[in-house]
């Protein structure tokens, strides 16, 4: 079962940041999660919420304002430099797309076309990437994008989203799961791949690895990595 590490360490360290990330390479974290949003002036950063208020002391929404001021602001780590931190240290990446957005599926294809820019590096580092969202629109445009280094999966919280998903990939909410065990087996009996979001608790995380569990998806990778006892 695959740690992958939610905005980074982010239980230990600010979400979504450079040094969350690096904390969860340094933690062994087999993958490394992010949220995707496009600035004012297209650049990709890693950055979950609509605007910067929960984060910092201003309140700046990321969809209106360019780039160059947010890294004056609150310096987001760009989606490019991590990418490369990745594909440095051979580190999966599962990137969740935000919507709605005012910039609509242009999100998509600006995180396409890079990975495109950057296929050969992608290759030759061996990673896989996965692309998730809530949106179904969002899920097909990255279905209809993916390859083989580059697969969609929709993230789902209710019953209604695991029936209707197009894809393979079935990212499932840790309480949902648990109030339907069954659900999990059914995935996997029916080749699917399971993706478990966030686990942090130590029973959730034994949970899941009994059913199973493609991967998880945690703010603390050395935590799940002892209690799990991988290497």
């Amino acid at each position: 079962m695959l740690i992958i590490a939610h905005r980074g360490a982010s239980g230990e360290f600010t979400e979504g940041s450079k040094a969350a990330y690096e904390a969860a390479i340094d933690q062994k974290a087999d993958g490394l999660e992010c949220d995707l949003r496009l600035t004012k002036d297209n650049q990709i950063i890693c950055y979950h919420d609509s605007n910067t208020a929960r984060l910092s002391k201003i309140n700046l929404e990321i969809a209106k304002t360019n780039y160059a001021q947010l890294a004056n602001e609150i310096n987001p780590y760009r989606f490019d430099q991590l990418l490369k931190l990745a594909i440095d240290n051979k580190k999966d990446l599962v990137l969740e797309f935000k919507h709605p957005v005012p910039s609509g599926g242009r999100v998509e294809r600006a995180v396409h076309k890079l990975l495109k820019l950057n296929e050969a590096q992608i290759r030759a580092s061996g990673i896989k990437i996965t692309a998730i969202s809530f949106s179904f629109l969002a899920t097909l445009r990255n279905k209809l994008a993916q390859n083989d280094l580059y697969q969609a999966g929709l993230l789902i919280n209710n019953k209604l989203y695991a029936r209707l998903n197009p894809t393979s990939i079935f990212a499932i909410n840790i309480n949902l799961l648990k109030q339907n065990p069954n659900l999990g087996s059914k995935i996997k009996k029916n080749g699917g791949k399971l993706y478990i979001w966030t686990v942090n608790d130590q029973d959730d995380l034994i949970f899941c690895e009994k059913i199973g569990a493609d991967a998880v998806i945690t703010d603390y990778p050395t935590q799940a990595r002892k209690v799990l006892g991988y290497s």
